[in-house]
C-alpha cells in the first residue's frame, strides 16, 4: 500500500462483557477515499470512534497520521476534521457567527466566505441554527469538519437528511478534497454513494470484517444480473444454454444469476432475435453493494479478504 496514513491492526472495543469488535485490521493510503461499511450492530461506528481518537480500545493498535488518535490527540487533533452524526452545535448561533467561533478555536488558516458558498449555505449565512432544515445542518457539519482543510477527515454518514441535489453537491465537495490530496474515511448507510465515491471498502459484520478491498473487485466477487419478464406459460426450458442459474419468479419474471455477463446477455440477444421474441422489461446489470451486502448477511461470517 502507498503511503498508509491510518493503521489499524487486531483493535478490540468491548462494553462490558460484550465485544463489539473482534480482531479489525484494516489499513487506509494518503489520498484515497475509504468506505468503512456495516450491517446493523456490526460495529462499525465503534470502529470509527477508536480511529478518530474518541473511544477507549481493549486491544490492538491505532495509528492516524503515525500516532496513537487518542494517547496523541493534542498533536493529532489539528489535523484532522471529524463530521460526526450529530454535531449537537449551539442552536441559537447563526451560520456565520457559528463558522467565525469555528475558524477562531482552529490552528488551520481558511476562508471561511468560500467553504459556506462552497456547500450553498451563502444565502443562510444570517439564519440561527435551530431554524436550519436537517439538510442545511448536515451541510454545515460538513462545512466545519472540512474548514482549513485536514489531512485526513472522517466522514460519518455526510448525507443522510439531503435532497438528491444536495447529496451531489456534497459529492462534488468531496472529490475536491480528494484531488487535493486529503484521506478521507466514509461510513454511509447509502451503499450507491460508497460505491460512487469509494476507491476501496471494508464492510463489517458482527464485530470482524467480512469483505475488503477495491470496489471494483468486491463487487466482482457476485454474479451479475440479466433479467426480463415473460407471458404466462413460458417454457423456461427454450432459452438458449447458459453459464448461469436461470430462475423464473412467480411474478413471471425471469432472471439470469450470471459470472459471465456478456457471453450470457449475447446469447441471449442472439436467441431472441432468431426467435422473433421481443424480451420486453430487459435489464443487464454487475452485482451492486447492495449485492455484497445481502451476500455478507446470509453467510453470516467473514466470507472474502
Amino acid at each position: 500500500m502507498r503511503d498508509p496514513v491510518i493503521q489499524v491492526e487486531g483493535l478490540r472495543c468491548s462494553y462490558g462483557d460484550f465485544e463489539a469488535v473482534r480482531g479489525v485490521d484494516f489499513e487506509v493510503a494518503r489520498g484515497e477515499l475509504f468506505g468503512l461499511l456495516g450491517t446493523n450492530g456490526a460495529g462499525k461506528t465503534t470502529t470509527l470512534e477508536a480511529v478518530e481518537g474518541l473511544r477507549r480500545t481493549s486491544g490492538g493498535v491505532v495509528r492516524v497520521l503515525g500516532a496513537d488518535p487518542l494517547a496523541d490527540r493534542r498533536a493529532i487533533r489539528p489535523r484532522i476534521g471529524i463530521m460526526l452524526q450529530d454535531s449537537g452545535f449551539p442552536a441559537d448561533l447563526t451560520v456565520a457567527e457559528m463558522v467565525a467561533f469555528w475558524r477562531e478555536t482552529s490552528s488551520r488558516t481558511s476562508d471561511a466566505d468560500a467553504a459556506i458558498e462552497a456547500l450553498d449555505l451563502g444565502h443562510r449565512r444570517d439564519v440561527r441554527i435551530k431554524q436550519l432544515s436537517g439538510g442545511e445542518r448536515r451541510r454545515l457539519d460538513l462545512l466545519l469538519a472540512t474548514l482549513g482543510g485536514p489531512e485526513v477527515l472522517f466522514l460519518d454518514e455526510p448525507t443522510t437528511g439531503l435532497d438528491p441535489e444536495s447529496r451531489l453537491r456534497v459529492w462534488e465537495v468531496v472529490r475536491g478534497l480528494l484531488a487535493n490530496g486529503t484521506t478521507i474515511v466514509l461510513t454511509t448507510h447509502y451503499l450507491e454513494e460508497a460505491e460512487a465515491l469509494a476507491e476501496r471498502i471494508a464492510i463489517m459484520h458482527r464485530g470482524r470484517i467480512a469483505v475488503a478491498g477495491r470496489v471494483a473487485d468486491v463487487l466482482a466477487r457476485q454474479p451479475a444480473r440479466i433479467g426480463f419478464d415473460v407471458p404466462a406459460g413460458f417454457d423456461v426450458g427454450v432459452l438458449p444454454m447458459l453459464s448461469g442459474d436461470v430462475v423464473h419468479e412467480p411474478s413471471g419474471r425471469v432472471e439470469v444469476r450470471t459470472a459471465e455477463l456478456q457471453r450470457d446477455l449475447g446469447d441471449l440477444l442472439d436467441w431472441a432475435r432468431a426467435d422473433g421474441r421481443v424480451l420486453t422489461g430487459l435489464r443487464a446489470n454487475h452485482a451492486s453493494l447492495d449485492d455484497v451486502f445481502h451476500a455478507v448477511r446470509a453467510d453470516g461470517k467473514a466470507v472474502s479478504r
